[in-house]
């Protein structure tokens, strides 16, 4: 009867807790609380769901419909600058507009001075691609070509034959500025670079290597306004009223019977061209195709751009900084699309939106490809004299530059010359794009270059385009890889 009554009634054990007060933990979570918990955790999973989809969507009509893509008049998207349908892309004709479709030039983001990324240009190999400034936009691949690769493309440049070569400033100039027919006070105005109504020597040291090509020093100048008597007071600076004393052609002649020379921009190189196209060596066609992938432009620009051009440096040969392409101005037209839509304008200029180098060989000692404002905080023409030295000399200021490239057999490096327009075309010249090669201590130097020219005026490159562009025939001949294997443009490491 104890057994029962203890069976019956609640047992508390001397050495385990009372089960009474966990029950009361329970009671207190009521059953509504559980379920509003739930319901919250539910709403909130649906609703991170939905927004992750909006997300997703907006990245897919971006990617779609980006630079990377132009449309094309048989509704055939281009990727990347290679077309779905297998055909290299042309300047197509809008039906409803009757007008060329406006075609937006992809462009690499520089990210930072360092950054690496990974790019696909060819089967079964992943190139690194690595920045190298941001003013100009500026890139090095490593093992661009192979040593073979080089090799061949310096037998084929020996095989055509290499002609000196000698660019010195042009003469002329003389006439250049009778026609425009500038006032002393205008050019004045134009030397006065910082407006204060006096000419500095600096400013015009600066006008004699950009405009007339004169490698003058402090030193010399100050001969010359004393032989012309331009500076009765010697404080180095001319005012306007001294400035009208003087004839342009003084400046001009005087100089020369002091016996300073007009520099050779180039000294020590030969160069060729090798043609690229339809039956040119294999090698050559297979370098075009790489530079278009590499570049990301419709093969049509590339394939109508200047052709390869291979060039030897012996030792002591050299370039003076200059820029590949020319300023956009209204009164100057390109040279390659000058003749084929017959326009005239008073000045000619090479259209290089692109420049890609290629180093055939490794070189010991000097060579290198300098770019002596890169980066630059703000570009200023006064401050390209330092010490009394150009920065545009590359014999005397080569080791002053802000970036130099020592070559390597196989890198190629590449940049543009030319800002966007923010609309996806070609813009302003970049004057940061400043280059040039400075002296060769020893042996030879060979590099290559492939320059894409483009009109910065889209009717024109258009117009261009229509009338030189050759037609691929019906049964599809051309020798374009399948734009399949290189779907995976880049990828950041």
């Amino acid at each position: 009867m104890m057994e029962s009554q203890e069976l019956s009634g609640t047992y508390v054990s001397p050495t385990l807790p009372p089960l009474t007060v966990p029950r009361q933990d329970r009671v207190l979570l009521h059953k509504s609380n559980v379920c509003s918990r739930t319901y919250f955790v539910v709403v909130m999973v649906f609703f991170h769901v939905y927004i992750i989809n909006v997300i997703a969507l907006l990245l897919y009509v971006y990617y779609n419909n980006g630079p990377g893509e132009i449309g094309t008049s048989d509704g055939n998207p281009v990727i990347n600058g290679e077309s779905s349908s297998h055909q290299p892309p042309e300047l197509y004709k809008s039906p409803d507009l009757g007008s060329p479709a406006k075609i937006h030039l992809p462009r690499f983001e520089g990210i930072r001075v360092g950054h690496i990324q990974k790019i696909a240009l060819m089967p079964n190999k992943v190139h690194t691609m690595q920045t190298l400034s941001l003013k100009p936009l500026l890139f090095e691949i490593p093992d661009f070509l192979s040593e073979e690769e080089c090799r061949v493309v310096v037998q084929l440049a020996q095989l055509k034959g290499l002609t000196e070569s000698l660019t010195t400033v042009p003469e002329g100039r003389e006439e250049e500025l009778e026609q425009l027919d500038l006032t002393p006070e205008d050019i004045f105005n134009l030397l006065d670079l910082n407006q204060d109504g006096q000419l500095q020597l600096q400013e015009i040291l600066t006008h004699s290597h950009t405009q007339d090509g004169m490698w003058l020093t402090p030193e010399r100048l100050q001969e010359i306004y004393a032989g012309l008597k331009a500076n009765p007071d010697h404080n180095g600076l001319l005012s306007l009223e001294e400035f009208r004393g003087l004839s342009t052609q003084d400046l001009r002649s005087f100089p020369v019977q002091l016996g300073a020379k007009r520099p050779q921009l180039v000294q020590n190189r030969r160069h060729t061209w090798l043609y690229q196209g339809e039956g040119a060596h294999r090698l050559l066609q297979a370098l075009r195709n790489r530079v278009t992938r590499l570049t990301q432009l419709p093969p049509s620009l590339v394939d109508l751009s200047e052709p390869l051009q291979v060039v030897r440096y012996n030792q002591g040969g050299h370039q003076h900084a200059h820029h590949d392409s020319g300023p956009v101005q209204p009164e100057t037209v390109c040279s390659h699309t000058r003749l084929a839509v017959n326009v005239s304008a008073r000045y000619e200029t090479p259209c290089r939106y692109i420049t890609v180098l290629f180093y055939l060989n490794s070189v010991e000692s000097g060579g290198e490809t300098t770019f002596p404002v890169a980066d630059n905080r703000t570009y200023e023409e006064k401050a390209l004299i330092q010490n009394g030295v150009s920065l545009l000399d590359t014999q005397k200021s080569c080791d002053q530059g802000n970036l130099r490239v020592k070559p390597k057999q196989g890198s190629a490096i590449f940049w543009y010359n030319h800002l966007s327009d923010g609309k996806g075309w070609v813009g302003e010249l970049d004057e940061y794009s400043l280059h040039g090669d400075c002296v060769l201590a020893h042996g030879t130097k060979w590099v290559a270059n492939n320059w894409i020219n483009i009109d910065p005026d889209y009717q024109r490159q258009a117009r261009y385009q229509e009338l030189v562009a050759p037609r691929q025939d019906d049964d599809g001949g051309g020798t374009e890889a399948n734009p399949e294997e290189y779907r995976d443009l880049h990828q950041d490491l």
